[in-house]
């Protein structure tokens, strides 16, 4: 890939952390890439339907509405576990190597605390749903299900950071984005 990722994702990490993390990419991309697709395609079909037989499909808009939530909160590991998030560096920048580790540990143990918070928080969110007994129109499906992508989404993340919060204590001498992704300062600044 002309980005600098490999095609094949293999984590950083020695033993089971490392392969729970490889499984949980693989799962990831092969979540994004069917969501991205069917999203395409029934958005091509609708088009289709309704310029071409003067009526779109009316459960289309639902099932975008589920592909959305799957692709956003499938997507918010991937751009962790790859260091594709936003960051704030103004600080960070002006540390020596020791000092950006220690800051990138404290910055994914946060970060991994609050998608556990958030997890916790749509999990209850989910329940009430559930309770409420709500289905989408068009579909008939009950709208707790489309959203269980959400905890799991928090909850694959909240590993993600936590995992490169390992990553950065096992390691002696590099300062790591995630589990792969190095940063790509050197003592003297940029590169």
């Amino acid at each position: 890939m002309g980005d600098g990722l490999s095609d094949h994702y293999r984590s950083g990490l020695p033993g089971f952390l490392g392969t729970l993390d490889t499984v949980i990419s693989k799962v990831e991309g092969v979540i994004l890439a069917l969501g991205v697709l069917l999203l395409a395609l029934n958005t091509c079909i609708n088009v289709i339907a309704r310029f071409g037989f003067g009526k779109g499909l009316f459960f289309s808009g639902e099932i975008n509405r589920i592909l959305i939530i799957m692709i956003t909160f499938a997507g918010i590991g991937y751009a962790a576990r790859h260091g594709r998030h936003i960051r704030m560096s103004a600080l960070y920048d002006t540390l020596p190597a020791t000092g950006r580790r220690i800051l990138m540990i404290f910055i994914a143990i946060f970060t991994s605390a609050v998608m556990f918070f958030l997890c916790y928080y749509s999990v209850l969110y989910i329940i009430g749903l559930y309770e409420k007994g709500r289905v989408l129109p068009a579909l008939g499906i009950s709208i707790w299900t489309v959203y269980l992508w959400v905890p799991i989404g928090f909850a694959v993340t909240g590993i993600q950071y936590l995992l490169t919060a390992i990553q950065n204590m096992t390691s002696s001498e590099t300062v790591y984005l995630s589990t792969m992704v190095q940063d790509s300062y050197t003592e003297s600044g940029p590169e």
